[in-house]
């Protein structure tokens, strides 16, 4: 069992995510701009949304879906933004397709849109391995998920 996977340029180890299908994994974010920032990609690494497969499409989709009950729920969110950054100059900065789900609550920002910006902010704060290994963890349980690489 490999310990870590290909995220576009970076490798992530499996401690941090936290569900998987046959196409698609969940994993939390380095760089989260609220609790629960987490992010849904597809196993196979393709830059763009287009070069995805109808079968890849649909999983990631459904599995967003999925992640993001569960999220609203243990992050006690009232409402969710979903982003997909296609391209560098959509702000797409990792070079891997991939879904943001972020947790929304009444005044977490200023002005709403400002959750945009905030995403395009490349000073963010980032985490330790630890710090994400056991969200991941307690997300897992959550989920009552077991995290599994594709088959080969």
């Amino acid at each position: 069992l490999a310990m870590a996977v290909v995220f576009g340029q970076y490798k992530v180890s499996l401690t941090e995510l936290f569900y998987t299908t046959r196409l698609s994994y969940a994993l939390v974010n380095l760089k989260p701009i609220v609790p629960g920032h987490v992010l849904i990609c597809p196993w196979r690494r393709v830059e763009k949304f287009a070069e995805l497969s109808p079968d890849e499409v649909t999983d990631l989709w459904m599995t967003a879906q999925k992640i993001s009950s569960g999220i609203t729920s243990f992050f006690k969110a009232t409402s969710l933004t979903f982003a997909l950054q296609d391209g560098p100059d959509a702000g797409q900065t990792v070079q891997h397709v991939h879904v943001h789900i972020i947790p929304r609550c009444a005044g977490d920002f200023q002005e709403n849109d400002e959750v945009y910006r905030r995403l395009e902010d490349k000073n963010r704060a980032a985490r330790t391995s630890e710090e994400m290994a056991i969200e991941a963890a307690l997300l897992r349980a959550h989920f009552k998920a077991d995290v599994a690489l594709p088959p080969a």
